[in-house]
C-alpha cells in the first residue's frame, strides 16, 4: 500500500487559570517552592533525562476515520507538571500500520507549551475504519514508547461483535491498579470505558485506605488549584499499569465528582469550602482545564464531556456529564427529590440524550453513566451494615432510604427518560455505570414499587471500583463477609436487582453481539499487592428485545 500522510497542528489547551491556593493547607505560592512536592510526579530518571515522555502515551474517542492521540513531554528537568516552567517544544507524531513504522499513514507535529502543561493532542483523521494502528511521538531526538490504537467501524458497517473494558473509581492511595494491567494483557479490546473518578482530589490519608496508605498522593494536600490538579493527573499517569492500558487500546472517558471534589454539583461540592478554598467556579474551571489537558477526550460541547460515538450498525454510545449541570443534592427523605425544577442532566443534555436514543438506528444503545440510574432502597439492613453503607454513599448514617447523589435524587429526570423509552418503544438501552464501588446487574423498572408486574425500560451493568473502598474495607472485615449478608437484603428490597457484590475490586468486560450484550465481571485478589491476580466472578447479559437481565454461567 502506498503511504499517505496527513499533517495536523491540533493542540487542545485552555487558557491558563490560577485560582487562590487552599489556605488551610498553606500550599506554597512560589514556583520554586512548588517544585519540591510536584517533583514526585516524575520518575527519578527525569532528573537527568530531557526531553522525555515520562507520562506515557494514550489514544481516545475513536471515530471511523480518526483517533485522538495524547502525550506529555518533559522538555527540561524543571518542567515539572503544574510548574508553568519549560520551553516551547516541537512534538511530532506518527501513525503506521505496523509496529516497525514502515508503512506510515499519517504524521504531523504540535508545539507543546507551558500554557497546556506541555501536554499535546493530535486529532488524526483520514484513517480507515475498524482498523488497528500503531503510533508514537518524538521530541528532541527522543521517541516515546510505541502504542496501539483502533478506529471505530464504518457508520454503516455490519459489525459482528464489540468488546470493551469497563472501569471506574481508582484511588491511588488505596492500592495498585492491577485491573488496568489485566485489561491491557487481554489484547482483545476495541476500546475501554472509564466511567469516572479517574483521579481523586483528597489529601494524603484523607480517604478510603482501610487505615493503610499503600502509596501517597502528589501533591500531599487536597488539590484545589490548576497546578494541583495538573500534578495529581501527572502522578496517575506515572502508574505503569495505567500506562500499559492506555498503550493498548483507546479510552472513552467521562468524569464524575472526584475529578473535581466529592459530591460536586453545578454550584459547589460537599468537599469544597467557599472562601478558604477559593471560589467553586475557579476550582471547577481549574479541574476541567487539567482534565482536558491530561485526558485523550474530545469536547463535543465546551466545558463538558457529554458526546456520542458510534460503532457501526451494532451500537452507539451516549456519554453523559452528570456534574456540570446538576442541581445541588438534597437531604435524604426530602420530598424535593421529585421536584421537576431540579435536574441531574440539565435540560439541554436530557433533550440531547432523548433525541439520540429515539433517532438511533443501531441494534444497541449504550449510555455511559457515572451514577446509578436504577432505584435503590436500603431495606432492613442491620445498624452495623447500614452505617458503613451510608458512609460509602456519602449520606447521613441514619434514616436513609435512597442515595440522592444518584438518579434517585433527581426522580423527575429519570421518570422522563424512562417514559421516553417506553412511549417510543426504544429497545436495547443499556446503562453502563460506575461510582458506587460495588458490582450490580439491574433491570431499570418504570415503577420499582410494582416491579416485576410492571415493565422494565432498560438494563444496567454497574462495575465495582479499581481500588476505592468497598463495604468490607469500611467495616474492616474479610472480603465477602458483608456481601454475604447485605446482598440478599438489598435484592429483597429491590426486585429489579439481579445481583450485587458489595465487597470486591476489579473490572468488567462488555461483549456485544446482535443477539445480546453481556458483562463479564472480574475481581482482583488484593488491591494492596502490586502483583495481584484477576479471576472471573460472574456474568450477566440482556438479550435483544427483552429489556431484562439474566445470568450467564460462563464469560465470553
Amino acid at each position: 500500500m502506498t503511504s499517505r500522510y496527513r499533517s495536523s497542528n491540533t493542540s487542545e489547551g485552555l487558557n491558563s487559570l490560577t485560582p487562590r491556593r487552599r489556605t488551610v493547607v498553606k500550599a506554597a505560592a512560589a514556583t520554586a517552592v512548588l517544585a519540591g512536592p510536584l517533583a514526585a510526579t516524575l520518575p527519578a530518571r527525569a532528573v537527568d533525562q530531557a526531553p522525555g515522555f515520562l507520562h506515557g502515551v494514550a489514544s481516545g474517542d475513536p471515530l471511523p476515520d480518526g483517533i485522538l492521540l495524547w502525550t506529555r513531554v518533559t522538555p527540561v528537568p524543571e518542567a515539572i507538571p503544574g510548574s508553568g516552567l519549560g520551553p516551547d517544544t516541537e512534538v511530532s507524531w506518527i501513525v503506521a500500520e505496523d509496529k516497525a513504522f514502515t508503512t506510515v499513514v499519517a504524521k504531523g507535529s504540535i508545539t507543546a507549551t507551558a500554557t497546556s502543561d506541555h501536554t499535546v493532542k493530535a486529532d488524526v483523521r483520514g484513517l480507515r475504519p475498524g482498523t488497528g494502528y500503531w503510533f508514537r511521538f518524538s521530541a528532541g531526538g527522543t521517541d516515546s514508547p510505541a502504542a496501539r490504537t483502533r478506529t471505530a467501524p464504518a457508520h454503516d458497517a455490519a459489525v459482528p461483535g464489540l468488546r470493551f473494558g469497563v472501569v471506574s473509581c481508582a484511588n491511588w492511595e488505596a492500592g495498585w491498579f492491577s485491573s488496568y494491567r489485566h485489561l491491557a494483557a487481554r489484547g482483545d479490546l476495541d476500546a475501554w470505558l472509564h466511567l469516572g473518578d479517574y483521579i481523586y482530589e483528597y489529601g494524603t490519608g484523607e480517604y478510603g485506605t482501610r487505615g493503610k496508605v499503600v502509596r501517597p498522593h502528589t501533591p500531599a494536600h487536597e488539590i484545589v488549584t490548576l497546578a494541583d490538579y495538573r500534578a495529581r493527573h501527572a502522578r496517575y499517569k506515572t502508574d505503569p499499569d495505567l500506562q500499559a492500558l492506555h498503550a493498548t487500546a483507546p479510552v472513552v472517558a467521562i468524569w464524575d465528582d472526584h475529578e473535581f471534589a466529592n459530591d460536586a454539583f453545578s454550584g459547589g461540592a460537599e468537599n469544597h469550602t467557599e472562601g478558604a478554598e477559593g471560589t467553586w467556579s475557579a476550582r471547577q474551571a481549574a479541574a476541567k482545564q487539567a482534565y482536558f489537558e491530561w485526558m485523550p477526550v474530545r469536547t463535543a460541547t465546551a466545558g463538558t464531556t457529554y458526546r456520542r460515538l458510534r460503532f457501526g450498525k451494532l451500537a452507539d454510545l451516549s456519554l453523559l456529564d452528570l456534574r456540570s449541570f446538576r442541581s445541588q443534592q438534597v437531604t435524604v427523605g426530602d420530598g424535593e427529590v421529585d421536584d421537576p425544577d431540579r435536574t441531574l442532566t440539565g435540560r439541554a443534555q436530557l433533550d440531547w440524550l432523548k433525541a439520540g436514543l429515539k433517532s438511533s438506528d443501531t441494534t444497541w444503545r449504550l449510555v455511559g453513566n457515572s451514577v446509578m440510574i436504577s432505584p435503590f432502597a436500603i431495606g432492613s439492613l442491620s445498624a452495623e451494615l447500614l452505617k458503613p453503607l451510608a458512609k460509602l454513599l456519602g449520606l447521613p448514617q441514619e434514616g436513609l432510604a435512597l442515595n440522592t447523589d444518584q438518579w434517585d435524587g433527581y426522580t423527575d429526570d429519570r421518570r422522563e427518560i424512562l417514559a421516553h423509552l417506553r412511549t417510543n418503544a426504544i429497545r436495547n438501552t443499556v446503562f453502563l455505570t460506575g461510582d458506587i464501588h460495588m458490582a450490580w446487574a439491574n433491570d431499570v423498572p418504570v415503577d420499582a414499587g410494582t416491579y416485576p408486574l410492571s415493565p422494565s425500560a432498560a438494563t444496567e451493568f454497574v462495575v465495582t471500583s479499581v481500588t476505592s473502598d468497598n463495604l468490607d474495607d469500611i467495616v474492616k472485615v474479610p472480603e465477602g463477609t458483608v456481601s454475604a449478608v447485605a446482598s440478599p437484603v438489598i435484592r429483597a428490597a429491590n426486585r429489579h436487582v439481579h445481583w450485587v457484590d458489595t465487597d470486591r475490586h476489579g473490572f468488567g468486560v462488555l461483549d456485544i453481539t446482535a443477539e445480546r450484550a453481556q458483562m463479564d465481571y472480574y475481581v482482583v485478589s488484593d488491591r494492596t499487592k502490586r502483583d495481584a491476580t484477576a479471576k472471573w466472578s460472574r456474568s450477566y447479559r440482556t438479550r435483544s428485545g427483552t429489556q431484562k437481565v439474566e445470568r450467564a454461567y460462563d464469560p465470553v
